[in-house]
């Protein structure tokens, strides 16, 4: 394939202040080709390495990256007048969490990094077989696909690439990681990391491409898988483009969410508010997993949501920098006024808005800061019990059975996550067949345990990250077949 792209920079602009922090220059057509023909050839090499010789450098690597995210003595990087930031203040900077929060994804990231490398020796071992004929043997081998592409979101950015990154070269591939343009910072220490740890500096590497030069690398002959963290509309591009190429390369997809919650009448209301106000607002709602929508039983849906709302209030909303926020700014000023387009929407079709916006001043229109809020009076015609919101607003609707709710919650395009709180496990198991979602939580919810596969169903995408088959999607299966002896 042939083409050329002008030079481009993209500049990073932190939320909270509207100032440049970082600024990266996109590469030609002809630099990124020799990227992937680099990392191809480092593959060559690569797979030449034995299991056990990936899984030591996957120990190192997280030895040195727990270094560098141990908050009581992190290491810092120069930001020239901006001053020396650790990873979670560059972080905050980049995308507009509370930096004290930061932390936590940096918990997250090791928690999953050490869990996929302990798996991978079982994972990833010749299958062989006990029952073989005299003079015949099999086996199934797992190998790797080739170069993989990994295209990374913002919103969680550290704990969405270590579920391809590292098992992908724990597998024997190469990667070529795109990040962001709002979160590259989070890539290039993640590649300086494994490098640091002896992973070759070819096998991985970042590319920070435009639009255009994102589907040139997604159809371009080298890259033999991509996987795809986004949007719906960001997946049916990035689809679009694999088939619109030659030959038939795999996409793994995990697209968006309009995750629901159940609370039921035997439901614990006290933890379920709790619970529940942070899965709907912990990082400003910009999670693919966050709650979105929530049914309640008749019964308890008054108690619930006059908790519900005062929990929600406690929130502080102000710059991401200090340490007394709680919520910082949404992503940009379009993803705000998309979220303000929603609550006005909804009010204007009958629902009631809980929250006084006399509470958060700082929220004001035009700006990236969006105040909480809590819409009652809900139904399934306004978009806000439809669409994607990825903010800090939630509706609540009554129901008066497990029939009803099942419904609403099945009543969406996504099927990412779902949540039931309630006190029977019995009723939970006969409720989690019903519902379509690819998680199903009971009395939690927005949280992944990287021993369960992470999967979502409908617009939510396609594939499978974390657990062992999470390693099935980096490789594929080589039969051997044997006739030892022929006399």
């Amino acid at each position: 394939m042939s083409s050329t792209f002008d030079l481009h920079v993209q500049t990073t602009i932190s939320p909270h202040n509207g100032h440049a922090y970082h600024v990266e220059t996109y590469p030609t057509s002809s630099d990124l080709n020799r990227t992937l023909e680099s990392a191809a050839q480092s593959q060559k090499e690569w797979i030449k390495t034995t299991l056990d010789e990936r899984i030591a450098k996957g120990r190192k690597f997280i030895e040195k990256f727990s270094a560098l995210a141990n908050r009581e003595a992190p290491a810092t990087y120069d930001h020239g007048p901006l001053g020396h930031h650790n990873l979670a203040e560059e972080l905050c900077y980049q995308m507009g969490r509370p930096a004290d929060q930061c932390w936590g994804e940096f918990r997250g990231f090791l928690q999953r990094a050490t869990y996929m490398i302990d798996i991978a020796e079982s994972c990833l071992s010749d299958v062989t077989f006990s029952d073989n004929q005299p003079g015949a043997s099999r086996l199934i081998k797992r190998v790797p696909l080739g170069v993989i592409f990994v295209i990374a979101p913002w919103n969680y950015p550290y704990l969405v690439m270590i579920n391809s990154v590292l098992p992908a070269l724990i597998a024997g591939n190469a990667v070529i990681l795109k990040p962001s343009p709002q979160t590259p910072l989070t890539a290039v220490r993640f590649k300086e990391t494994l490098n640091d740890a002896g992973f070759p500096a070819d096998l991985i590497q970042v590319v920070h491409l435009s639009p255009p030069l994102t589907q040139y690398a997604v159809q371009h002959k080298l890259v033999d898988f991509v996987v795809f963290t986004g949007s719906v509309t960001g997946g049916k591009a990035i689809e679009t483009a694999a088939v619109a190429a030659e030959g038939f390369k795999g996409v793994g997809l995990e697209l968006g969410g309009k995750d629901p919650a159940y609370v039921r009448a035997d439901a614990d209301l006290k933890d379920a508010v709790i619970q529940l106000v942070d899965g709907a607002m912990y990082n400003a709602g910009q999670s693919c997993c966050a709650v979105e929508r929530i049914y309640v039983h008749e019964s308890v849906y008054d108690n619930f949501v006059d908790g519900y709302v005062n929990e929600a209030k406690k929130l502080v909303l102000g710059d991401p920098a200090n340490k007394q926020t709680t919520l910082g700014p949404v992503i940009s000023t379009a993803s705000a006024e998309k979220i303000r387009n929603q609550i006005s929407s909804a009010v204007q079709m009958g629902a009631k808005a809980l929250i006084p916006e006399s509470l958060y001043p700082k929220a004001e229109a035009g700006t990236t800061f969006v105040a909480p809020q809590v819409l009652v009076d809900v139904n399934h015609t306004m978009d806000v019990m439809k669409e994607e919101t990825f903010g800090p607003i939630v509706g609540i609707q009554k129901v008066s059975s497990d029939a009803e709710a099942i419904e609403l919650m099945n009543d969406s395009e996504y099927g990412l996550t779902a949540s039931i709180w309630t006190k029977s496990l019995d009723d939970f198991s006969t409720l989690t067949d019903q519902v379509q979602a690819g998680t199903i939580f009971l009395n939690k919810c927005d949280a992944l345990d990287p021993a369960l596969a992470w999967t979502g169903i409908k617009n939510s995408g396609r594939g499978v990250s974390l657990s062992k088959f999470g390693y099935d999607q980096l490789t594929r299966a080589k039969s051997i077949n044997m006739r030892i002896n022929t006399a």
